[in-house]
C-alpha cells in the first residue's frame, strides 16, 4: 500500500524543493495613505508591468482578514518599499510603521513625493534622517524608479 504512495510523495517533495530554489519575483511594497489609493494603484500597475509583484493593501488584504498580520508578512518578504509621501500620508501612523519596518530590514526605500517638495519634507520637524538622506523623487519622476526596477529585474532574471 505504501509503495503505491511513494511516487506521489516524491512529486510533492520535488515540487517543494523546486519551489524553494526557484528565484522569487521581486516583491515591492507600496505604502500610501488611503487618500492616495488611486495614485498608489497606478504605481502598483506600473510596477507589475515591469515584472515585479506589488503589494497594495486594498488589493491583497481580504475583508475581515488580520490587516496588520498581512502587512507584516509581506513586509518580511519584500525586496523594496515604495512610499508615496503626500502631506496627508505624513500624518498616517501605518505609513511610518511601514517605512520603519523597511528600514529595519535594510531594504531599499524609494520615496515618491506628491504635493510636497523635497525641501519642504526635509525642513519639516520630526522627519527622520533616514528619509532626509535619500534621493526623493517627485511623482512626475517615477519613470526613473521604474526604469531602475526594470534593470534590477533583468539582472535578477
Amino acid at each position: 500500500m505504501y509503495s503505491r504512495l511513494l511516487p506521489f510523495f516524491e512529486v510533492i517533495v520535488w515540487n517543494a524543493v523546486n519551489e524553494r530554489t526557484r528565484s522569487p519575483k521581486r516583491l515591492v511594497f507600496v505604502s500610501h495613505s488611503s487618500q492616495d489609493t488611486w495614485v498608489a494603484k497606478q504605481i502598483a500597475r506600473e510596477i507589475e508591468a515591469r515584472g515585479a509583484t506589488p503589494f497594495l493593501d486594498e488589493a491583497q488584504v481580504d475583508a475581515g482578514a488580520d490587516f496588520e498580520e498581512d502587512i507584516l508578512n509581506f513586509l518580511e518578504q519584500a525586496h523594496e518599499l515604495v512610499v508615496l509621501l503626500t502631506p496627508w500620508a505624513l500624518e498616517r501612523p501605518y505609513v511610518w510603521a511601514e517605512i520603519g519596518a523597511a528600514w529595519g530590514r535594510r531594504i531599499p526605500i524609494i520615496a515618491l513625493l506628491l504635493g510636497i517638495t523635497a525641501t519642504e519634507l526635509q525642513s519639516r520637524p520630526g522627519i527622520p534622517v533616514l528619509l532626509k538622506k535619500r534621493d526623493l523623487l517627485q511623482l512626475n519622476e517615477v519613470e526613473v524608479y521604474l526604469d531602475q526596477l526594470g534593470a534590477r529585474l533583468r539582472h535578477q532574471g
